[in-house]
């Protein structure tokens, strides 16, 4: 709601109709706190936030973070063990996974496509559970980062919604090549795709 009376609409992209009972890991690029509350208006079903703990210093992003999502320390393996551990626990209760695989939002303006890191690949290949690349095409136009640095400014949020990609008969030798898979399709909507 407080998107749309900033002036921000989303416009959600779908290249296939999803099964919304069915468990995802859905994939999505980074640039831009809008992110997250893109996804909130896209997803529908029961889905879960993993991403950096950092978020509950946010006075917009804390409240998702003290409830359904699991924040991760990116300094502590143990911490970040433990994250995966639960994120694999709440797939396998049926609930759908929101990650950022790139892990931070970069201060490069305009922002670049990061490498994904793999622990998203090899949770989805262990879980048989299929990704769902997401490809936030323009929010870092709409809302850099806190919106300080560039500001923020009305508009349309395009969301990209790719072909759900099946993890089932893929073992850890595949992890490599589904991450560049899925790396290549949410780069390929992106508009800093130039």
């Amino acid at each position: 709601m407080a998107s749309l009376f900033s002036g921000i609409i989303y416009k959600v992209h779908y290249k296939t109709i999803l099964n919304w009972d069915k468990t995802y890991i859905f994939c999505a690029n980074h640039s831009s706190n809008l992110d997250i509350f893109a996804l909130s208006a896209t997803l529908k079903g029961n889905y879960f936030f993993m991403g950096k703990h950092e978020l509950l210093d946010s006075i917009f992003t804390r409240r998702y973070f003290q409830t359904i999502d699991i924040p991760v320390d990116r300094e502590s393996k143990i911490g970040a063990y433990r994250a995966l551990k639960k994120a694999e626990q709440r797939l396998q209760d049926g609930l759908s996974l929101v990650i950022f695989p790139e892990g931070a939002i970069e201060d490069h303006y305009p922002p670049r496509l990061m490498p994904f890191k793999n622990g998203t690949f090899k949770l989805a290949i262990e879980n048989k559970v299929a990704i769902v690349p997401v490809s936030l095409r323009n929010n870092w136009e709409l809302l850099w980062d806190d919106g300080k640095k560039y500001g923020s400014k009305p508009g349309i949020s395009h969301i990209y919604v790719h072909e759900p990609i099946e993890t089932i008969g893929l073992t850890l030798k595949d992890e490599e090549n589904l991450k560049n898979k899925v790396f290549e399709i949410v780069h390929s909507k992106l508009s800093y795709n130039k």
